[in-house]
């Protein structure tokens, strides 16, 4: 095996589909945050009406009505994109590679190999985000229609609690996604997560 050959099998290889589901994650991701913090601006969720708000070079939509137009249509786009993805993992069973399980808490606590501690990790990590991206697709349902969907607002208490709860996924995702890349970074290097672009 000539040394070319085996560099060009040591890129590592994804679909077409975790690609476009990688792709439209992050554009999605941004427009959302960058419309819900001008969402945000016309009504601090801290503070009120007098409460710190965010710089216009982080805002998206140039009012609260358009701010919402772009932040409802983008949400579309990402919980229908999870739906497919979710799918997607379920078909090819790919979610037995990606979660995490018991043997990956063992890992954790007993293992002497870095790189299936980092594998453990990169698998937990990526689990945890689950329950909080659904939590910010229904707390951001609850909020969008509040009347037809009284029950689940009904839920999270009072509307400030379901405001500050959808307020705090942004950064807590934001965390997921610097951890899953520092995590890619050590399992795979910088061609994994090229790998997932290009």
């Amino acid at each position: 095996m000539t040394s070319s050959q085996r560099k060009v099998r040591s890129i590592p290889h994804q679909t077409f589909l975790s690609k476009t589901f990688h792709s439209v994650n992050i554009i999605s991701l941004i427009l959302m945050i960058s419309s819900g913090l001008q969402i945000y601006n016309a009504n601090p969720v801290f503070g009120g009406r007098g409460g710190w708000s965010f710089p216009d070079f982080l805002l998206l939509g140039g009012w609260l009505a358009g701010g919402r137009k772009w932040h409802f249509a983008a949400m579309w786009f990402f919980s229908l994109n999870l739906l497919w993805y979710g799918l997607y993992i379920l078909v090819t069973r790919r979610w037995q590679r990606r979660f995490a399980d018991s043997g990956d808490l063992k890992a954790l606590r007993v293992s002497q190999n870095p790189k299936r501690k980092n594998y453990a990790w990169h698998r937990l990590v990526y689990t945890s985000i689950i329950p909080v991206l659904l939590l910010a697709i229904l707390s951001g349902l609850a909020m969008y229609k509040p009347v037809q969907l009284h029950w689940l607002s009904s839920l999270f208490g009072s509307w400030q609690t379901l405001r500050t709860v959808h307020f705090i996924t942004v950064p807590t995702v934001i965390l997921f996604t610097i951890a899953h890349s520092l995590l890619a970074l050590k399992v795979g290097s910088f061609r994994l997560i090229k790998s997932m672009f290009v």
